[in-house]
């Protein structure tokens, strides 16, 4: 990922009251934007550190404040079954509401100090249309937490033809997901370790995984379009059995045709000392999950690997190659069927082409 320097500082910065948060008594205040719905009394900041409580009123601290803005290939997010092609004008602010120790975007997620770059909502579309992106991916860090900039953001982008796309953790209320929904295409949903309670608690500070289960049959409700990730983190996340958990739940909840992506752990920005996830480890996992009823698992991190590949759910033709984020060979014949038997692929969009990506705007 190409990130800008973060710069900037919230001395002089306009605040922006936030959006689904309760007062109470004494001056505290309620957020229910994610699932910790934190209590904050008058003066602090919630658990991400960028939504405060000024006088007994909520505020976004990160509005329109982007530390990362650059143009990436959907395939990224990643995002294989939603106009496969195309390109994301992908912004980020500070803060996130989870506190994982082997965190690859530490530096922005976990920052304490509110810093970045003056980019408004207006102008995050501006230059997305000027790249030639076909939409606006909020990601990098989790994008619950700078929703209010997402939020309008995303309502401009509608109105100007452009998509949008979240990478989120799923950690947020069922509230938020009906109130952007409206104006939310697609999101990518990252588990981490299979899902496994006790690991999220260890080594990213969430208290359950429940919130997040919630979260994706709302998406479903609401007809947004979900593609899941699994980071498998070797020795503390890697569990098999939970994986095959994972893949049924999902079979049974979402439906066969959810693209699954096994993401291979790089231990880049790792403070536990960990290998790098081995890539039979991650063929295992695709394994179970296609033996559970899954009809599109993919493994991430791996360039080059058959496991990046689109195949019929029917025939098993191969029907997009990909090497890393590029599509290396399309074979689906008109309104993505199979050239072979005629099944139709469940992708969203046709295959999509220009925008340059991987340059960094701020």
């Amino acid at each position: 990922m190409r990130l800008s320097s973060c710069k900037g500082g919230e001395t002089g910065m306009s605040l922006k009251e936030a959006m689904l948060y309760e007062s109470l008594s004494e001056m505290k205040v309620k957020c229910n934007l994610c699932a910790r719905r934190c209590l904050i009394p008058e003066g602090k900041v919630g658990f991400c550190r960028v939504r405060k409580n000024n006088g007994g009123k909520l505020y976004s601290l990160v509005y329109g404040k982007a530390c990362a803005a650059n143009v990436d290939p959907i395939e990224k997010k990643p995002l294989f079954h939603f106009h496969p092609g195309s390109t994301v004008f992908s912004i980020a602010t500070v803060g996130c509401n989870f506190r994982c120790r082997f965190c690859d975007n530490w530096a922005i997620s976990q920052e304490e100090k509110i810093v970045g770059s003056a980019l408004p909502p207006e102008e995050v579309v501006r230059l997305a249309k000027k790249s030639g992106s076909h939409g606006i991916s909020y990601t990098y860090t989790e994008p619950t937490i700078f929703f209010e900039y997402a939020y309008d953001t995303a309502r401009l982008a509608h109105e100007q033809g452009l998509f949008n796309t979240f990478v989120t953790n799923g950690y947020l209320t069922c509230e938020a997901i009906v109130t952007i929904a409206p104006y939310l295409d697609a999101a990518t949903v990252d588990f981490k370790g299979g899902a496994d309670p006790t690991f999220y608690r260890d080594f990213s500070a969430v208290p359950e995984v429940k919130p997040i289960f919630d979260a994706l049959t709302e998406m479903k409700r609401q007809k947004i379009h979900v593609e899941i990730t699994n980071l498998v983190i070797p020795k503390i996340g890697d569990s098999l059995e939970r994986i095959k958990e994972l893949s049924i739940w999902i079979r049974d909840n979402l439906g066969s045709d959810v693209p699954v992506h096994f993401i291979r752990f790089h231990p880049d920005f790792d403070i536990l000392d960990l290998p790098a996830t081995p890539t039979k480890t991650l063929e295992q996992a695709r394994e179970i999950a296609l033996k559970e009823g899954l009809n599109y698992v993919y493994l991430g991190n791996v360039p080059g690997h058959s496991g990046e590949n689109t195949y019929c759910s029917n025939c098993h033709e191969t029907l997009i190659e990909r090497f890393g984020f590029q599509i290396a060979r399309w074979n689906l014949a008109s309104e993505n069927v199979c050239p072979r038997c005629g099944q139709k692929a469940a992708i969203i969009g046709k295959r999509e082409t220009g925008g340059a990506w991987h340059s960094t705007i701020i």
